[in-house]
């Protein structure tokens, strides 16, 4: 299999399918390949450190392009079925011709801030003042040079913690699924805040392939016959169609998620207490030894509710220490009570 990626126009080229490109030169050889040329063109009006360092949540953030590239290619590589294989191994790839996207926008907004600091055109106090007042983080800066950092808009470095799969296709469509959504929203904050025309419209495309990738996935899940519950095992009849009223009062609302034909609801929270109707309680079974040395812990660290000692609050107590073994030390009345109180002991 040759993947080529075309800046980010990426073209997989499977073995068998009669495409034209690189493998007829270099032969049955696994390898990504460059071409220079975007996915999509970037146009950026002015430099702005501030919109670039927004942006970089969609470069390094835990719902950008990287964390996107990474789930996807990691799912795909362990993949069996033939489809879903494909599938993710192509998104995975267009992923990575979105981070060259957001990432060429991130170092065209840096540009200014680059070549001040790279040449030191301008005094100390103007380049301190510049970082500054643009916004623009100082790791940003300072470290990368302007450059699109492997970190998110706070300057929280990518983690491999934000790849959540699961390695069951019924659950991890479902996150992708969710992630696509995730990005899209980010996608139209950062819309939002530029009116930079040639942004918007780099931004516009990246929204617009996360609902494509939605599709897509959403597809994929539904060509699995049995996709629910996930996995292979089945839900436990009894307590599946249950609804656990467990926060009740003034805002309780009855809906088809919680109400209905499909649903068991339990408004008597006694019901639940245990549900399985057992005696609610936690145990194990010990062999002789280890139910010795328990005995001896339990021993050894038994409180004495009969006692009533005497602490470091007790001989450290003071105005507003409220009840002590030493009586009652008082208290503010409210808030405002307990700055006149503190204010009139400084007093003194």
């Amino acid at each position: 299999m040759l993947i080529e990626v075309s800046g980010a126009a990426f073209r997989r080229n499977v073995a068998g399918r009669g495409v034209v490109g690189a493998s007829d030169i270099l032969g049955d050889v696994t390898m990504f390949m460059h071409n220079k040329r975007l996915q999509y063109t970037v146009r950026v009006s002015e430099p702005n450190p501030h919109l670039a360092t927004m942006m970089l949540e969609q470069f390094g953030g835990a719902d950008g392009e990287l964390a996107a590239a990474m789930r996807y290619f990691t799912q795909g590589l362990g993949e069996d079925d033939a489809g879903r294989k494909d599938l993710l191994l192509d998104i995975a790839t267009e992923e990575l011709s979105h981070l060259e996207v957001i990432g060429s926008i991130v170092a065209m907004l840096n540009k200014g801030v680059k070549a001040q600091l790279s040449e030191a055109a301008k005094n100390e106090v103007e380049l301190y003042r510049m970082i500054g007042a643009s916004g623009s983080s100082a790791k940003g800066a300072l470290l990368f040079g302007g450059g699109p950092a492997l970190c998110d808009s706070a300057g929280v470095p990518w983690t491999a913690a934000y790849i959540d799969s699961r390695g069951e296709p019924t659950a991890d469509l479902r996150s992708n699924i969710a992630a696509e959504a995730r990005a899209k929203i980010v996608y139209e904050r950062l819309i939002a805040i530029t009116d930079d025309p040639g942004i918007k419209d780099a931004l516009g495309f990246l929204m617009t392939r996360e609902v494509a990738h939605q599709k897509s996935f959403e597809k994929a899940l539904y060509a699995i016959e049995n996709n629910f519950p996930t996995g292979k095992l089945p839900g436990i009849e009894k307590y599946a169609n249950l609804y656990v009223n467990t926060s009740q009062g003034e805002g309780d609302v009855e809906g088809p998620w919680n109400s209905g034909d499909q649903w068991q609801r339990i408004d008597d929270l006694e019901e639940t207490m245990p549900i399985d109707g057992g005696d609610g309680t936690a145990s194990v079974g010990l062999d002789g030894d280890d139910t010795k040395v328990a005995a001896q812990l339990a021993a050894r660290t038994m409180s004495d509710p009969a006692s009533d000692p005497r602490t470091g609050v007790d001989l450290g107590a003071g105005p507003g220490a409220g009840m002590t073994s030493d009586g009652d030390q008082g208290g503010a009345a409210d808030i405002d009570d307990a700055v006149e109180m503190a204010d009139a002991m400084t007093a003194k």
